[in-house]
């Protein structure tokens, strides 16, 4: 199925919710809508499921207009962020509800709901009402439902955000292998980059209400056509440091020169950008210095993120395992110019590292 929004405005009142933005998401792939709370990602979803009319544009789904034809009236399945089932269904007549609605025999109703919950590891549930299953089963049940539809468009607005830490990362998994083995487009939003990219396929960055990059993940990460793209397809945030033109390359303002090539556009005013995991504590050939003192050091999952002061700007880095880091130390961090992003006065992208000559991470 190949939807199309062509030149999509949504306004409430006075203010505008949608900017101007055609998108086309590519058929029987994962788009990830990805942006902070308040991006537009929900009212995108709305306009997508017909759940609301944009103020002016058109929603087409294989050439044909649906701009005003309702949600009841079109192929859609949606997940969203809450738990929502039916209260008095077992988890079985949850998931069957759909395939009951399409008039599929039993027997096939009987496999296919079977099948999907094995997949999502709430078979042993079947016979029980959603009220005794835990917050992420339950979710599981309304993803498993969403699934047993197989409507050639499938919306799942943060449906992992409620969960607890764990249970996401295990969901996410499952997830991009239950998508890739389906045939329908799947639009899911999302505020976590790490979302985005462990899901794949295709990524949409939005910010307030506007439409900033679309294109396969991999390439809008390591790409990002502008610094909005950079802060939102970041996490931790890209640290953005002022700098200049010079010869050979870019000078951080009180800082070392980094050596860079430099397109003939750029502007004598810079701001390079330098990835948490780019930086690190051990020296490689042409690493350049950035010494300062230890902030903050924290461990999440299996990465410290070290938080360091330096003469050119406050500093993340994001080291592999677990290290031991005295707030006020004196530290050094190292940076190869060859993982450099450099942006111009106007936040458009000048120069991004070669993919292949990203380094290893830090252990």
């Amino acid at each position: 199925m190949q939807l199309t929004l062509d030149h999509i405005i949504k306004k409430v009142g006075p203010e505008t919710w949608l900017h101007d933005m055609s998108l086309a998401p590519q058929p029987g792939a994962v788009t990830v809508l990805l942006g902070a709370t308040q991006a537009g990602k929900t009212s995108l979803m709305r306009v997508m499921a017909g759940l609301d009319v944009p103020t002016s544009g058109r929603v087409q789904v294989d050439g044909i207009d649906v701009t005003g034809m309702p949600v009841r009236e079109r192929n859609v399945s949606m997940v969203y962020q809450q738990f929502i089932n039916y209260p008095s269904m077992t988890v079985f007549d949850n998931i069957a509800s759909p395939l009951k609605l399409g008039g599929r025999p039993a027997a096939e109703i009987d496999r296919r709901v079977r099948e999907l919950a094995s997949r999502l590891h709430i078979d042993i549930f079947l016979d029980r009402l959603p009220a005794a299953l835990s917050g992420g089963q339950q979710q599981r049940v309304a993803l498993a439902r969403a699934l047993a539809k197989n409507a050639p468009l499938m919306l799942l607005d943060e449906p992992l955000v409620n969960l607890d830490y764990k249970l996401r990362e295990e969901l996410r998994e499952e997830l991009s292998q239950l998508f890739a083995a389906g045939e329908s487009t799947v639009i899911y939003a999302t505020t976590e980059p790490a979302e985005a990219l462990l899901l794949g396929g295709w990524t949409a960055v939005m910010d307030a209400g506007e439409l900033l990059q679309y294109g396969p993940t991999a390439e809008v990460f390591h790409r990002p056509k502008s610094l909005r793209v950079a802060r939102a397809f970041s996490d931790p945030p890209m640290n953005l440091l002022p700098a200049e033109v010079a010869d050979g390359g870019a000078r951080l303002q009180g800082g070392p020169l980094l050596a860079v090539a430099l397109p003939s556009r750029a502007t004598r005013s810079l701001t390079l950008g330098l990835r948490a995991s780019a930086l690190r504590v051990r020296a490689r050939a042409g690493d350049v210095a950035l010494p300062g003192t230890v902030e903050l050091a924290e461990m999440s999952g299996s990465d410290t993120f070290v938080h360091v002061h330096t003469a050119v700007g406050e500093l993340v880095a994001q080291l592999t395992g677990v290290h031991d880091f005295a707030l006020g130390a004196a530290i050094t961090l190292h940076v190869s110019p060859a993982q450099v992003y450099v942006f111009d006065a106007a936040g458009d992208l000048l120069v991004a590292p070669e993919r292949s000559s990203s380094a290893p991470r830090e252990s």
